[in-house]
């Protein structure tokens, strides 16, 4: 089976492959500082969820925006499952994803990642908004090329900064949405100002970004806060949260 890291700045998610199915994934929290002994063991314990083992492992792809998780998991490839893992941007490794803009080398693994796998499935200009510790917004034209895009504060950030940075605004739960826009309560207007707020500034960044399209693009979401998201944002066509994982297992099979 095929094992796929996305490793982003909050969470890090993992999926396995049998052939082109999904058959599993976990969502776990990203330390940086976490050894590659302690991923073995924290990986060993995921896949007894399912009645998996290490050994059932035989191939495995990583991407990061972590540097330093780069090295804790190749070395569990390497000296704990016995394989050299695919690491996207390592030398030499094929993306498949033309990159268009002024520095190719700074657009973070994800972005690329998502790039080719919306355009595998839906082949189209596309716009994929990524909602994770930031939420980036990607641009790909109708040949699949990255054009580049926008990047934004992620929510977690800023429900953090609310409540920090303010004496007497508690941290509120948004999993549920708001009954109104106009809240009777402390809670529901941290509510309505969030999800109200992110859902327009979806809209008012897809807009501006639809008209530097010669034809309209499709808008698709992914990441943790996506389907929180989506409904408070019109624009949004699709939901995708196993994007990452599923351009991930294609990066691998061009360079198998």
């Amino acid at each position: 089976m095929l094992l796929t890291i996305d490793i982003g700045n909050s969470q890090t998610v993992l999926g396995l492959y049998r052939d082109t199915e999904l058959l599993c994934h976990f969502r776990i929290k990203t330390d940086r500082h976490t050894t590659g002994d302690e991923l073995t063991i924290l990986l060993q314990a995921l896949l007894s969820l399912k009645d998996l083992c290490l050994a059932d492992i035989s191939d495995m792809v990583v991407g990061s925006v972590v540097p330093a998780l780069k090295a804790a998991w190749r070395m569990v490839g390497q000296t704990r499952l016995g394989l050299a893992p695919l690491i996207i941007g390592d030398v030499g490794v094929d993306t498949g994803v033309k990159v268009l803009t002024d520095n190719p080398g700074e657009v973070g693994a994800d972005r690329i990642i998502n790039a080719l796998a919306g355009f595998q499935t839906y082949q189209k200009a596309l716009i994929i908004a990524d909602f994770g510790t930031a939420i980036t917004f990607d641009c790909v034209s109708e040949k699949g090329e990255y054009l580049g895009g926008a990047i934004a504060p992620g929510l977690g950030i800023s429900l953090e900064a609310l409540s920090s940075q303010t004496a007497k605004l508690p941290k509120v739960d948004i999993s549920t949405p708001p009954q109104r826009a106009i809240a009777t309560n402390t809670t529901e207007a941290i509510k309505s100002g969030v999800l109200f707020g992110y859902g327009g500034m979806v809209e008012g960044i897809t807009t501006r970004l639809r008209q530097e399209f010669p034809s309209p693009p499709l808008v698709i979401a992914t990441g943790g806060m996506a389907s929180l998201i989506a409904p408070f944002a019109p624009s949004i066509k699709h939901v995708d949260q196993e994007l990452t994982l599923e351009g991930l297992r294609l990066i691998y099979e061009r360079n198998r």
